[in-house]
């Protein structure tokens, strides 16, 4: 179990989603930790790929090939199927 103190301001924000959202506040603040390590980790593994093409370990792929390879279509939205689009 972790307890922590939160500064007022960042406390009323999170009973504010909270009470928006229809969730609890600890169901809240757990969501948006997961969201922050998981981006967390995105970026060490963004870092750790850039270095390896920076040290010619590995390289880069072109774009067409990716869009041959997947047959993406250039007039998609990019927004998988299933995904709602927050524009």
């Amino acid at each position: 179990m972790l307890a922590i103190r939160l500064p007022a301001k960042i406390e009323e924000r999170l009973e504010r989603l909270a009470k928006h959202t229809g969730r609890t506040t600890a169901y809240c603040a757990k969501q948006a930790i997961i969201q922050h390590l998981e981006d967390l980790e995105d970026v060490e593994i963004a870092d750790k790929r850039l270095d390896k093409l920076r040290t010619g370990k590995t390289r880069t792929v072109p774009l067409s090939r990716l869009v041959r390879k997947y047959g993406v279509d250039s007039g998609q939205s990019g927004t998988p199927p299933n995904r709602q689009s927050y524009r």
